[in-house]
């Protein structure tokens, strides 16, 4: 299967706060793990499913990325969902560097300037 994302994803793992609206109803949060990210999106890992193109803020030790739910999928151990943030709202490694963080190119001997550095 080809790569379609514009930039390459970081691997992680790092707790962050994920803070929601559903239809109007009251906020809604939960502490997510940060399975991976770039410059514009990331993939979250949470115990509950969040509706498809609903906005979500994830909270971080700088500040906050905002973005919207691409997918949501059950995966074994709970629900993973791909977030593209926000135009305005892009992950940079200056703002906020996950734990765990690593570029999975160094494998393939492939790694380069990432934009999100």
């Amino acid at each position: 299967m080809q790569e379609r994302r514009l930039e390459p994803r970081m691997l992680c793992a790092d707790l962050v706060a994920v803070e929601w609206r559903e239809s109007g109803g009251p906020s809604q949060q939960a502490v997510a793990n940060l399975e991976d990210i770039s410059a514009s999106g990331a993939c979250l890992q949470l115990d509950d499913p969040i509706p498809l193109n609903t906005t979500v803020r994830i909270a971080h030790s700088r500040g906050e990325l905002v973005g919207r739910v691409r997918y949501c999928v059950y995966r074994d151990v709970g629900y993973f969902l791909g977030i593209r943030f926000e135009p305005g709202s892009r992950w940079s490694r200056k703002d906020f560097q996950p734990l765990h963080l690593f570029d999975p190119r160094r494998l393939l001997g492939l790694e380069a300037d990432s934009p999100a550095a």
